[in-house]
């Protein structure tokens, strides 16, 4: 039987990070995935010459870790204009970042999104989030980011208007339980540099570490029925032998095949669910690349976009892409319908023209990360029955913290190795 140095059961972007390690390290190693393309929760389906993201889903530039391994020129990124369009009392209001866009100072200034107490609050947050280090910032005090909004000082109007729908849908936690470290977090990485996608859809990043890894380290199609300390099984019979195993699944996948850890070491199972309706249309609702939030907190629409205006490859020539993002609903049948006679309001009777292309509910989108989720933020590398773990619920729920954890746990196993 052939052995490797280590396996990793998973080819997300955890997974791919740590075999990315470890192939650098020397090691033998090999990635099972019981999909057919790698990428976890980040992929891209073609759709009648559309790209449709499984869920709505974007890479922020600024992002530490991205930035020292991705090429973002190969990846051709498009970037979101910095700020919103909100939606409230029958109109749309600019809200936009006057520091990378002076010249919409005047217009943010004179929004009627947030009165100008907020606007000077929102830059004394701004200021407080990007001037430490990365690491004084995770040893804040912990709360919610609900909490520490209010905390700061911020009005019902801003908080109800604006960071209810952005940080909602960045969480997608619309009533904003999640730690105020990933906030922070987030927030820092939102003003120190641009929201962007690939030309060729998010599956792209994914795949741009898969293809860095060495011929016959990936094999697709190959769920797993069991691990254990140096094996692992495929659904097929098929057992793999390995000095090490590293799970790089979803909590729940990982908690299945390895059990839960010790006392004292839970691993975070609950995770926060998203619908996202895709429509394409002959012109689009909005001609900028920007995002468009509900201001009104009624309705099923928490924020839409138009792919294609980021990027034009995610739509055929002559045609748009619309994005919607839906955080609560109970039939989806209903939910189209819904969606769809609210943004009848938003943009009139051209949305009866909208062709609906394909709705993605997601109960697994985001692992739910409230208070002490991230006390401390980025966890040491676990071992479970002679078993590592590794993804994004160990560090902050985004794709920084999923590289961030397949990192540490390929510095952890290497070191284990000697």
């Amino acid at each position: 039987m052939q052995e490797w140095d280590v396996i990793i059961v998973g080819a997300g972007i955890a997974g791919l990070t740590c075999a990315e390690e470890l192939c650098f390290k020397k090691l033998n190693v090999l990635v099972v995935e019981a999909a057919e393309t790698p990428g976890g929760r980040i992929a891209t389906d073609d759709h009648d010459g559309f790209l449709l993201d499984r869920g709505f889903q974007v890479l922020l530039t600024s992002y530490p870790e991205t930035r020292r391994r991705l090429d973002y020129t190969q990846l051709n990124l498009c970037r979101f204009e910095p700020g919103a369009l909100i939606w409230r009392d029958g109109e749309f209001h600019r809200f936009t970042d006057p520091w990378r866009r002076p010249k919409r100072l005047v217009s943010t200034a004179l929004s009627p999104v947030a009165t100008l107490s907020d606007k000077l609050r929102v830059a004394k947050f701004r200021r407080s989030v990007t001037s430490p280090d990365l690491e004084q910032l995770y040893e804040r005090p912990e709360t919610t980011t609900i909490e520490m909004l209010q905390q700061r000082g911020f009005s019902s109007t801003i908080i109800e208007r604006f960071f209810r729908p952005f940080l909602g849908g960045v969480f997608l936690d619309h009533e904003l339980q999640t730690s105020s470290r990933l906030c922070e977090f987030v927030f820092r990485m939102f003003s120190t540099g641009d929201a962007a996608i690939p030309a060729a859809g998010m599956r792209s990043i994914p795949q741009q570490l898969a293809d860095r890894l060495p011929p016959g380290a990936l094999r697709l199609n190959s769920p797993v029925n069991s691990v254990g300390k140096g094996m692992v099984e495929l659904a097929s019979g098929e057992r793999l032998a390995a000095k090490q195993v590293v799970v790089a699944t979803e909590a729940p996948a990982a908690a299945r095949l390895i059990g839960q850890p010790s006392a004292g070491e839970p691993l975070a199972g609950e995770a926060n669910r998203v619908a996202c309706l895709y429509f394409a249309a002959d012109k689009p609702p909005v001609k900028e690349p920007i995002l468009v939030l509900n201001g009104e907190g009624q309705g099923p629409v928490n924020n839409l976009c138009v792919p294609s205006q980021v990027a034009v490859g995610y739509a055929p020539r002559g045609q748009s892409l619309i994005s919607v993002t839906a955080l609560e609903w109970d039939n989806l049948d209903d939910l189209q319908a819904a969606v769809l006679e609210q943004l009848h309001g938003w943009f009139g009777q051209a949305v009866d023209s909208w062709r609906h292309l394909r709705t993605y509910p997601i109960e697994y989108a985001l692992p739910r990360q409230t208070p002490p989720a991230l006390s401390p933020v980025q966890k040491s590398p676990r071992t479970t029955n002679g078993v590592h773990t590794c993804g994004d619920y160990c560090d902050t729920a985004s794709i920084n913290g999923a590289m961030a954890s397949g990192r540490l746990t390929a510095e952890a196993v290497a070191g284990e190795m000697g």
